[in-house]
């Protein structure tokens, strides 16, 4: 056996056990302001205690969610411990607009998850928390709340103990780095990297700074000559605040900066609703840039919404609900979260990998305060932009205005003053392993045969920083560091991109901050994929565990097995055939979203007479009652001009008039279908029109006021040429 496995539990776990799961630590540090979201509080360090377990989980994220409720479910005595007083990273912290990708690729505890929320998308923070929690009660996993780590002990390239700040030690046989940072890894001295890899490290089009292959126009101030200084056009007056004075580096060079962070704020629009704080110190000039932006050209349209089209800028997200950045200028801070990794940022572009890093670079406590530091700079960012743009003179009045209409929902986050606790933390170390996912495996060039999940959001990046460029001769500010680019099936994510190398430690798993590059990571980085690889951890702790092996030597096809029936999904082509006479969706150009990944409500009946897409269709028994709708959505490859098709199978006693709704960047425009008319597009789809979209699409169907059947079969977005 391991050494370490299969201990005696001491009372610490049985008290764990009879407490519902759950043990607070307490803070020894509580200031004031008790309300307001903390990152980091000291906690009192007691008597030393010493846990014992099968499987340790660092990290309440939902990576460490799943893989603690599977090591659980498998028979291993398994601990979570979250670094905070909440358990569900950002599922619970507030992002609820779910970046799912291809629904067909969630499998096992995540679809769990959604089938018992009720829903992929916009459920309530609070209520993915409670399901979370009562999962892991499910489970008798027990949950250490405020939890940080200090100290770790290594023998032999095994991690034999952790110690908290609290004084307790956890002994396992096997941990699992479930943080968004990588902290348990770094302290395991395994190889890691911050930042981005230069184009020719792994032969990647969207890599290093300035790629041009996506989002070169998106969110960049309109293409509008604006000026970077204090006074326009003139240097020596300076920078404007959140302008960054680094110089550009060359193209496809890379650095050490990190993809903007912020908070997925959920707002309402009904009475009751939480105004906007004015935030301590608030500093209006900070958001000079801002201020001139919305005043330099009359002809910019502010949608307050994510937007791709001319002359158009959000400049943020608002709608009942998670709310994101959606802007040139917006809730995203630019360039504020460098040194949130690890600690260290050094300034400075390079064309050659620089060698990983290992260790940790300061002492914990220091990490977690200089975090804290970061995490406050990001609330007074944020919560002093939605104050500026809700009370400031120099906000357009008919924008201020519709801003007013939402506040915060006074219905979550309610002990952090109705704002989120969670940091979205996008990006922060990524371990090297002995596999590297790379843009290859992303675009389904290079496939893995070792596979722990699917993956099948678009490669995404936010900004990385904010520069002063030239263009047509003229000094003017800009992002860069953003692309937006699709994946054209979900792709498998490997075993090895998941364990460390064999000589740097043999019983860790790192199922978030896993081996992928900077683009790479911009598609596995989703919740789903999250807690999709977090299971899988779970699943070969728990194996590893039975059979006393290192991670590293466990039999792919004994792991494989486990995950398949358990409901994991591994391989695309196991998805389901289509039925005779049915087109395979996989072998249709663009986007096609079936109706059985469509939001549907009302009354469908399923059938597959005739010809379609897919397993079949449904369609509404012609009830003509306005009640039967199928909203179909879908992450689009990158923002541009899309066709927009629907798939029906025609009949004669078809509705000659069905309503379709097209969302897109403009706003939504509604046309009739006849669904008796033949499919002009192949015999399978018939096109409704052209549409300039965003980073998403959506389509909805419905059966008001028709007169005969109406069928929903498959929405194809097909991209135009540029």
């Amino acid at each position: 056996m391991m050494d370490g496995m299969k201990k005696t539990v001491l009372f610490v776990w049985v008290v764990a056990v009879l407490f519902s799961g759950a043990l607070h630590s307490g803070w020894c540090d509580e200031g004031p302001d008790t309300r307001g979201p903390r990152y980091y509080r000291r906690v009192e360090s007691g008597k030393p205690k010493f846990i014992d377990c099968d499987v340790a989980v660092y990290g309440g994220t939902p990576a460490g969610v799943t893989a603690a409720i599977q090591a659980a479910r498998m028979g291993q005595k398994a601990v979570l411990l979250s670094f905070n007083r909440h358990v569900g990273g950002m599922t619970s912290g507030g992002l609820t607009a779910t970046d799912v990708g291809n629904k067909a690729s969630i499998g096992g505890l995540a679809q769990e998850f959604y089938k018992r929320i009720g829903k992929l998308r916009d459920y309530r923070p609070s209520e993915a928390e409670s399901l979370f929690l009562k999962m892991l009660d499910e489970a008798a996993v027990p949950v250490l709340f405020e939890r940080c780590l200090k100290s770790v002990e290594i023998k032999n390239g095994r991690l034999v103990s952790a110690t908290l700040e609290t004084g307790e030690t956890i002994k396992a046989a096997v941990f699992i780095d479930a943080t968004y940072e990588g902290d348990l890894l770094a302290a395991a001295n395994v190889s890691y990297r911050v930042g981005r890899e230069p184009a020719g490290a792994y032969g990647e089009s969207l890599a290093g700074q300035s790629q041009n292959v996506s989002w070169s126009n998106v969110y960049q101030f309109c293409r509008l000559p604006l000026s970077p200084y204090v006074k326009p056009g003139k240097p020596e007056t300076g920078l404007l605040p959140e302008i960054a004075s680094e110089p550009l580096g060359g193209v496809g060079e890379g650095d050490f900066k990190v993809q903007s962070y912020n908070f997925r704020i959920h707002l309402a629009d009904k009475a009751g609703k939480i105004p906007f704080p004015k935030p301590r110190g608030y500093d209006p000039g900070r958001y000079a840039l801002l201020a001139r932006f919305l005043n330099v050209d009359p002809r910019i349209r502010w949608t307050l919404n994510y937007t791709t089209a001319p002359m158009t800028d959000g400049p943020v997200q608002m709608r009942i609900g998670d709310s994101n950045n959606a802007g040139s200028f917006s809730s995203d801070y630019v360039g504020g979260n460098y040194r949130w990794p690890d600690g260290t940022y050094e300034p400075g572009s390079f064309a050659e990998l620089p060698t990983p890093r290992r260790g940790v670079p300061m002492p914990f406590h220091k990490l977690y305060e200089l975090r804290e530091r970061i995490f406050q700079d990001h609330v007074n960012y944020q919560q002093g932009l939605m104050y500026f743009l809700a009370n400031d003179p120099r906000v357009p009045e008919t924008l201020q205005d519709r801003v007013n209409r939402f506040g915060l929902d006074p219905g979550e986050f309610q002990d952090t003053g109705f704002w989120p606790h969670q940091l979205y933390v996008r990006e922060g170390r990524r371990m090297v392993s002995e596999y590297v996912m790379t843009q290859v495996n992303c675009e389904s060039k290079r496939t893995v045969n070792d596979s722990v999940g699917l993956a099948s959001y678009g490669m995404d990046s936010h900004f990385c920083q904010r520069v002063v460029v030239e263009e047509d001769g003229k000094k003017t500010v800009r992002n860069e560091g953003g692309f937006g680019h699709g994946c054209p099936r979900p792709y498998p994510v490997s075993y090895h991109s998941i364990v460390p190398k064999r000589e740097e430690c043999a019983n860790l798993l790192v199922p978030v901050c896993l081996s992928a590059s900077h683009v790479a990571y911009g598609s596995i980085r989703m919740e789903p994929v999250f807690m999709i690889l977090g299971q899988s951890a779970g699943t070969a702790a728990a194996l590893a565990v039975d059979e006393g092996v290192a991670l590293q030597d466990l039999v792919y096809e004994k792991l494989k097995n486990k995950l398949e029936t358990d409901g994991q999904i591994l391989d695309y082509t196991a998805a389901p055939k289509p039925a005779p006479n049915f087109t395979a969706i996989d072998s249709l150009k663009g986007i096609v979203i079936d109706e059985s990944n469509a939001v549907l409500t009302g009354t469908w009946t399923k059938s597959i007479l005739g010809i379609g897409i897919h397993e079949g269709y449904h369609h509404d028994g012609d009830k003509r009652d306005g009640n039967a709708t199928a909203e179909f959505s879908t992450d689009l490859t990158e923002p541009g001009q899309y066709d927009v098709q629907i798939a029906y199978s025609r009949n004669g006693n078809r509705a000659t008039n069905v309503p379709v709704k097209i969302t897109h960047a403009a706003g939504d425009d509604e046309v009739k279908l006849n669904q008796r008319e033949a499919p002009k597009v192949g015999g399978l789809f018939t096109s409704v029109g052209t549409f300039r979209f965003g980073k998403t699409g959506k389509v909805t169907i419905s059966n008001r006021d028709t007169e005969g059947f109406v069928i929903i079969d498959a929405v194809r977005w097909l991209p135009k040429p540029k």
